[in-house]
C-alpha cells in the first residue's frame, strides 16, 4: 500500500521528468513536501483535453466516487488494487477514462507484524522524480466540486516484501504516454503495466518514528536513522 510519501522534487525537474510545457506548470502552490498524508493535496499529471498537452494539477488524495453522497468516502480510497480495478464500482469507471500520473520522489511504508512498527523510506536510487499510476476522478455536489485521486498498488516487489506484501505501483517513463492515452480503455491493454518496480532499481533505509505523525514536515523525515532496538535490523 502507500499512505504517505514526499515530493521534494523542484518544480522545474519534474516538469523536464514529465514533459511539460512552461504553461502547464503551477508554481504558486509548490514548495517541497517530506510528509504528504490522505485527504492532503497531491499533484498529478494528466492529459488536458482543452489545451492539448499535459497539466500538472493539485487534486486530493482520496478519490470520491461520482456517485457517493458524503465526500468523506475518499478517505478509505487513498489506494486501488490493480487486480480489481475492473471491477469495483468506484474505481472501473476512472480505470477506463480517467488515469493520471500521482509525481512522487519517495515514500514511507512500516515493518508490519513488529510493535513498535519501524518506518522506511523508500525511493529510487537514482533519486529522482517519478509517477506513481493513479486514477482521478470528479465529484459536484450543488456547488460544491472536488477532483480527487487514488494511487494503484500491486505486490510488493523482493527489497519491499519484509516491509509488506503491496506496494505503489510505479511507472517508467516509457509507460507514461501510454497511461495516459485517452484511447486505451479496455483493461486488456493497461493491465500489463500494472506491475511492481524492479527492487535492484530502488532502496530504503530505517527513518524517524516522527513521520507517524502528519503534522510532522521537514528534511529530517528522511534522514537515516538508527532501527528501532526492539525490531532489529530490517533483515533479521
Amino acid at each position: 500500500m502507500c499512505g504517505r510519501f514526499t515530493l521534494r522534487t523542484p518544480l522545474r525537474q519534474v516538469a523536464d521528468a514529465f514533459d511539460l510545457a512552461p504553461t502547464a506548470l503551477v508554481g504558486d502552490e509548490w514548495r517541497a513536501r517530506y510528509n504528504i498524508a490522505p485527504t492532503q493535496q497531491v499533484f498529478v499529471v494528466r492529459e488536458s483535453s482543452s489545451q492539448g498537452q499535459r497539466e500538472l494539477v493539485p487534486l486530493h488524495w482520496g478519490l470520491i466516487p461520482r456517485w457517493a453522497d458524503d465526500p468523506a468516502i475518499g478517505g478509505r480510497m487513498i489506494n486501488a488494487r490493480s487486480e480489481t480495478l475492473a471491477e469495483k464500482p468506484a474505481f472501473r469507471e476512472a480505470f477506463r477514462k480517467r488515469r493520471c500520473l500521482i509525481v512522487a520522489d519517495g515514500f514511507y511504508e512500516w515493518r508490519q507484524g513488529a510493535k513498535p512498527k519501524q518506518p522506511y523510506y523508500i525511493h529510487l536510487k537514482q533519486d529522482g522524480p517519478f509517477a506513481f499510476a493513479g486514477l482521478w476522478e470528479h465529484w459536484q455536489h450543488g456547488e460544491l466540486a472536488i477532483d480527487s485521486c487514488t494511487i494503484v498498488t500491486t505486490e510488493a516487489n523482493e527489497l519491499l516484501q519484509p516491509l509488506h506484501d503491496r506496494m505503489p505501483v510505479i511507472l517508467p517513463p516509457s509507460d507514461y504516454a501510454r497511461w495516459l492515452d485517452e484511447d486505451l480503455q479496455e483493461p486488456e491493454e493497461l493491465t500489463p503495466l500494472l506491475k511492481s518496480f524492479p527492487a535492484e532499481a530502488m532502496t530504503l533505509h530505517p527513518v524517524s518514528r516522527a513521520v507517524n505523525s502528519a503534522r510532522r514536515e521537514g528534511p529530517e523525515l528522511i534522514a537515516t536513522s538508527e532501527p528501532l532496538k526492539t525490531q532489529g535490523t530490517l533483515f533479521d
